[in-house]
């Protein structure tokens, strides 16, 4: 339990200028206007709009900042390098990417269990090929019962084995 206290404390120490800076949020936006938006979003509460230089609260109650406020294509938020109107279409792409997916992947579960079923098909092919070994079995028979009897016309026909043990 002892080495788990100093820890404890770190952790605390850690967190502390960030709740600090979470609270003084929207009075520190304001101040870093017409500087840099690195500066800007240095506080995770801020907005940076890259059109008028301004950094602004950014509005938690929307999930998109209002078009009065910051157009979509000059606002930034958490990093500077990406804009919100690329946002919503690489969220869109991967969203959609992420739907067609699932769409595959649900056909192709679907299309497993039909196979793991007959189809009529199968049971046709498989009632036919039946029917052929049938065919085939007789038409042996008969060959052979053929050339049993010309065997026997011409007195070729092997009579069982004379050793065999006679019965009285």
């Amino acid at each position: 339990m002892v080495p788990l206290l100093p820890l404890c404390a770190a952790l605390a120490l850690a967190l502390l200028p960030a709740a600090a800076a979470a609270q003084d949020g929207p009075a520190e936006c304001h101040q870093y206007t017409n500087r840099s938006c690195e500066e800007c979003l240095k506080n995770v509460t801020c907005l940076w709009c890259a059109s008028s230089g301004r950094c602004v609260e950014y509005p938690v109650r929307r999930v998109l900042p209002p078009s009065d406020l910051c157009e979509l294509r000059s606002a930034r938020w958490g990093v500077c390098w990406v804009n919100f109107e690329a946002l919503i279409i690489a969220m869109s792409v991967v969203g959609g990417t992420i739907l067609i997916m699932l769409g595959v992947c649900c056909c192709c579960c679907c299309c497993k269990k039909k196979s793991k079923k007959p189809d009529k098909d199968e049971e046709r092919a498989a009632r036919e090929r039946e029917k052929r070994r049938v065919r085939q079995e007789e038409r042996r028979a008969e060959m052979k019962s053929r050339h049993d009897e010309i065997r026997r016309k011409y007195g070729l026909f092997k009579e069982e084995n004379p050793y065999a043990k006679f019965e009285n």
